[in-house]
């Protein structure tokens, strides 16, 4: 069984204890890391290596919008769940265009919290019903970053990874973890989902 590694930011030592306990008790998760704001966790993320950070709006340092996008940026590999006492519309449509995979009350029951915590392991969003209804008003997808266009116009030129790595003086992994968040962006299953979706949406325009 594969161990989820995961990291928590919250400014209470409180719930980032109780939530620790409560997540270690399972097999197949493992808190890895701990923060409490926005500098701490920049600062732990490479040595800790989470699969999910689970990280609270309200920071001593700035707030959660920030730090899901500063770990998009820097971190793609790092999947990110918001776990807020705040559901307003504004809040979620903010998270979601940071990258944030998911989004949870902290009024959460338990079972709902490890679902979604596997489940944006697995690699898929998690958004509960009451939520997933603002963001489907229509709502763009997040904005990709400056490096993520870039990996999507090799994509749309046809290069593999190691091409796109090659070119970009980038190490394969890190190429694929773009690759892993622009999929996830675009909300695409696959390469070629993604080159076409970014034709056809205009983002990336085929060289003549």
């Amino acid at each position: 069984m594969k161990t989820v590694k995961i990291f928590l930011v919250d400014d209470h030592f409180i719930v980032r204890m109780g939530l620790a306990a409560s997540l270690n008790e399972e097999a197949d998760l493992e808190v890895v890391g701990e923060a409490s704001c926005i500098a701490e966790a920049i600062d732990s993320l490479p040595e800790s290596a989470p699969d999910v950070a689970v990280v609270d709006l309200r920071l001593a340092d700035g707030n959660g919008f920030e730090l899901v996008a500063r770990m998009a940026e820097n971190y793609p590999g790092v999947r990110c769940l918001i776990l807020s006492v705040n559901t307003g519309e504004n809040d979620i449509l903010q998270s979601f265009k940071a990258g944030a995979c998911g989004y949870l009350s902290k009024s959460v029951e338990r079972a709902e919290l490890l679902e979604a915590i596997r489940s944006i392991a697995e690699g898929d969003t998690y958004f509960p019903a009451h939520l997933r209804s603002i963001l489907d008003k229509g709502i763009a997808r997040p904005e990709l970053t400056a490096r993520e266009f870039g990996v999507l116009q090799l994509i749309v030129e046809g290069l593999l990874n190691k091409e796109i790595a090659d070119q970009l003086n980038l190490a394969e992994i890190t190429v694929k973890q773009h690759v892993s968040a622009i999929l996830r962006k675009l909300g695409v299953q696959d390469r070629t989902q993604a080159a076409i979706a970014a034709v056809e949406r205009g983002l990336i325009h085929l060289k003549k």
